[in-house]
């Protein structure tokens, strides 16, 4: 058991796997495990899980900084995306980022009976590429290597030529401050850094960007009353972002409802440089350059790592590790002791 920034976490010795999976706050476990042996029970009823959904909603735009009204909830990245994509133009043209993790890329690819079509540039090249486009789709933190996008010169860009932008904070929003409120689409999944439960997502809609989209997984809980929209025609949605919901997993926005409130509550400006100086410690420590970005990607062996006791994952061929506000440098000694006496390089 670890003790971080005022929770507790029942974190392994060597973990650097929130990329892939984070692990929870205690109390965020436990609000789930109580909800599962009330389900055994049949304790609870759909309103009972209002509160939940609120709180987890209303968590989510305070870590972005963007008013509640504005977002939506889903399931995953890509459920929250496909509105956005049916909603362009025949032949719309999509830019998107080399190498971006592809549930921010196929709704858009998967748009090409209409003759859209989806060009790819190096990250660094994505702002100035923006005119001459339709939309932007880019990862504030890429996935596979934890290379960051120019948020400034992004927010320049959108405005000079007024070409829509969506971000996905998936491995951003968690452990680094945001202030997205320009940007006309915010989305997340909660399972990595924002420390949920998998089943919980979310999507900030700005309001010039609402009439852009179509609803096409809207049901019942689309509607502004979802219990006076369950049965019967017309169709009738909430005025809002709400009218992008989908009906939510239970059990996973309980968890979410303790972890992103808390997650909210913390100087996410001590977060990012605890994390960010982990990571560079690791970088520096085998004379390479400090990135500021709390994933590393090392030409390393992540199975080897694995077999002295670091968990990390394989990604683009890389081993990726990430560092999150339950780390310390215990977990950094732990990776140079597995990685003596070779030396690694980056991912570039």
């Amino acid at each position: 058991m670890r003790d971080a920034f005022g929770a507790e976490f029942d974190v392994p010795q060597g973990y650097l796997n929130t990329p892939s999976i984070g692990i929870p706050p205690g109390v965020a476990a436990d609000a789930v495990a109580a909800g599962v042996d009330r389900w055994r029970r049949g304790a609870d009823t759909p309103d009972d899980f209002d509160e939940a959904v609120a709180l987890s909603r209303q968590g989510y735009a305070d870590l972005i900084g963007v008013p509640i009204g504005r977002v939506a909830v889903g399931t995953a990245v890509s459920q929250l995306l496909a509105p956005v994509a049916a909603g362009l133009p025949d032949g719309a043209k999509v830019l998107v980022a080399e190498g971006e993790f592809t549930s921010t890329t196929f709704p858009f690819a998967a748009q090409a009976h209409r003759g859209v079509t989806v060009t790819e540039v190096h990250l660094a090249e994505l702002p100035a590429a923006l005119p001459g486009h339709d939309v932007a789709a880019v990862s504030v933190v890429q996935s596979a290597d934890g290379a960051r996008v120019d948020l400034d010169a992004l927010r320049e860009a959108r405005e000079r030529s007024g070409v829509p932008v969506v971000l996905d904070v998936t491995q951003a929003a968690g452990w680094t401050p945001l202030r997205l409120d320009w940007a006309d689409w915010v989305v997340a999944a909660g399972y990595k850094w924002l420390l949920s439960p998998r089943g919980a997502a979310w999507m900030a809609v700005h309001p010039r960007a609402l009439e852009r989209v179509i609803p096409v997984n809207a049901g019942w809980y689309a509607g502004e009353e979802p219990m006076q929209t369950v049965y019967g025609m017309p169709l009738r949605l909430a005025k809002g972002s709400r009218r992008l919901d989908l009906a939510p997993v239970w059990l996973a926005h309980l968890g979410a409802a303790a972890a992103l409130p808390y997650l909210a509550s913390l100087d996410l400006a001590a977060v990012h440089s605890h994390c960010a100086a982990l990571a560079d410690t690791l970088l520096t420590r085998l004379g390479l350059p400090a990135r500021g970005s709390a994933i590393v990607a090392l030409d390393a062996d992540a199975d080897g790592l694995a077999a002295a006791g670091v968990t990390a994952s394989t990604r683009a061929g890389k081993a990726r590790l990430g560092f999150h506000l339950y780390n310390t440098v215990d977990d950094v000694e732990r990776v140079l002791d597995a990685l003596r006496p070779r030396r690694t390089r980056p991912c570039r």
